[in-house]
């Protein structure tokens, strides 16, 4: 009976220490500074991390409507600032790109990057600037206007120090359809 329960007591923390393990979906970037991930991929960088949980097009959000020939992505993001300090936030941190990238041109911001306020157009957009306290999270979208007819985007953020050094770059690839 002693033997069955140290068997028992055995298996139940083996269990116990891999579920205490890194989570499988955190991304931390190569030996050349990169580091690719996809939707639900926990991308670890120097300052936070930041996963891209969800995607659509459509060509109105909260009463802004596309231009000519373009679509609205909105990427639904969680940050998490795995820091001791606490640590601003800007909507240039992430910039959105589309199709091969063999264009220079193929990227954008988010909405918020072009209003004087930095304000988004709902309560659910992260605003151009905010901060987030040592362990804070945040969710919001990223709204942002893309050339009509494509469908796999990427999202990006690329460590940039106080001394003007760069670091890490991360990429999170995704397929993003039409939501009418």
């Amino acid at each position: 009976m002693k033997k069955i329960i140290a068997l028992l007591l055995t298996a139940v923390t083996a269990l116990s220490l891999a579920a205490c393990g890194s989570p499988s979906n955190v991304v931390k970037p190569d030996k050349d500074g990169f580091a690719e991930g996809e939707l639900g991929s926990t991308m670890r960088t120097y300052f936070f991390d930041y996963t891209v949980n969800s995607a659509y097009l459509c060509d109105t959000y909260e009463g802004y409507e596309a231009a000519e020939d373009y679509e609205l992505l909105v990427a639904n993001i969680t940050v998490l600032n795995t820091g001791k300090s606490e640590v601003e936030m800007y909507d240039s941190d992430f910039q959105i790109q589309w199709g091969d990238n063999s264009s220079d041109d193929a990227f954008e911001f988010s909405l918020t990057f072009y209003t004087e306020d930095g304000q988004g157009l709902s309560a659910e957009m992260l605003p151009g600037t905010y901060t987030l306290a040592s362990k804070e999270s945040r969710t919001g979208v990223l709204v942002a206007e893309v050339p009509a007819g494509h469908t796999e985007f990427s999202i990006s953020y690329r460590e940039l120090f106080d001394d003007d050094s760069a670091g890490d770059t991360f990429f999170v690839y995704f397929d993003a359809t039409k939501n009418n």
